[in-house]
This record gives structure tokens, sequence and C-alpha cells, in this order.
């Protein structure tokens, strides 16, 4: 077998989706760090890789590469128990991957990187309050759902938490108050608790 290769940033939230759930799997693999502030996915070889200059990107086997972390999660987790068999939970899974997409990562992440990546928060601060409000309507949304669920598809743990556990359990950093959604504050610790668990700042 191949040894893949995760060409990654180790901040990114998106980068450590695929960090933890490899890492879950007992899948060893390369990582490879591109600092993203340096321009260092614009280069002509990693673009080869990855045409629209992002990461992470998941090399299976010389040549073969995967863009799009929420896909990488898709592919990793087929036929384990990160994903489920059944036809409707496997499209519920894949709802929520679609939400963390538009309608939580670009504001939860987004304002975690201006303020506490590029040290930002004067300078946006008009669009950080825009995007804040949002944030609070996926946290919010996250909330009700879990106030009646341990996970978010199936009652079990599934790379639909893994995508959204990423960028919420940082969410402080950001500048969101978790501690009012005491529901997605017992979900976090239910996922820390899995076995092995890494931190976002472990390589």
């Amino acid at each position: 077998m191949e040894l893949l290769r995760l060409y990654d940033f180790l901040p990114s939230g998106n980068g450590y989706k695929i960090r933890l759930l490899l890492t879950q799997l007992g899948i060893p693999f390369e990582r490879v760090e591109l600092n993203i502030l340096k321009g260092e996915t614009r280069t002509p070889e990693f673009l080869s890789k990855n045409p629209n200059g992002k990461i992470p990107v998941l090399e299976i086997k010389p040549g073969k590469f995967l863009a799009e972390s929420n896909a990488i999660l898709m592919y990793l987790s087929e036929c384990t128990e990160f994903l489920p068999y059944d036809r409707f939970l496997r499209a519920q899974v894949l709802q929520w991957l679609c939400f963390e997409q538009y309608s939580h990562e670009p504001f939860i992440a987004t304002l975690r990187f201006w303020i506490s990546i590029l040290d930002k928060t004067e300078e946006y601060s008009e669009a950080i309050n825009q995007k804040r409000e949002l944030g609070y309507a996926a946290l919010n949304l996250m909330e009700k759902h879990l106030s009646s669920h341990t996970f978010f598809v199936g009652e079990r743990y599934t790379i639909a938490d893994i995508a959204l556990f990423a960028y919420t359990h940082v969410a402080d950093e950001g500048g969101f108050d978790l501690t009012q959604f005491p529901a997605i504050q017992a979900w976090i610790r239910k996922v820390k608790a899995q076995p092995r668990y890494i931190s976002i700042t472990q390589a």
C-alpha cells in the first residue's frame, strides 16, 4: 500500500479534519507542511497538485491527488465505522458536511483566521461583526440539534462530527462565546473522548 501524503497547514481546521480521521483510522501518512501565509500553495509545483491552490490535499499515490477536506473525509471513511452504510444516514452525513462548508466554516473559521492567525481584528472589524452574527446562527442550529442527539448522525461518531468539530472547538479563537451552548460543549467533550483523538496542534 502506498504511503499517503497530506499537504497541510498546521493551524488549519480543514487540514486537522484529515489528520484526525487518519489517526483514528490508524492509517500512517506523511505530512507536508505548507505555509499559506507565505504563498507556498501558490507555487507552480503545488498548483499542479491542486489548481485551486488550497490545502488540504491528499496524495493517494504518486500523481493522484484529492482536494477539498470534506471530499477527502468521504474518501477515507468509505467502508469504515465513520460513514454509515444506510443510504439515508449517509445522506444526512453529506447534509452536515454541506452545512459545515456553506453555513459554518465561512463565518466561524474565517473569524478565527482573521483574529488569531492574521491578527487583523481592528482592520476587519466591520466584516467581523457581520460574520459573527451568521456564525452564531450556525452555532444555534447545532445547539438545537445536539440538545436531543448525542452526535450529528445516527447517534454515533461519524465524519459529520469530525467536520463540524474542527472549527467549532476552537471557535473562541474567533471571538465566539461557547459557554452559552451547553449541548455543544458536551458534544465537544464526547469527541475529545474518542479513541486516538489528537489535538489541532498535533502534527
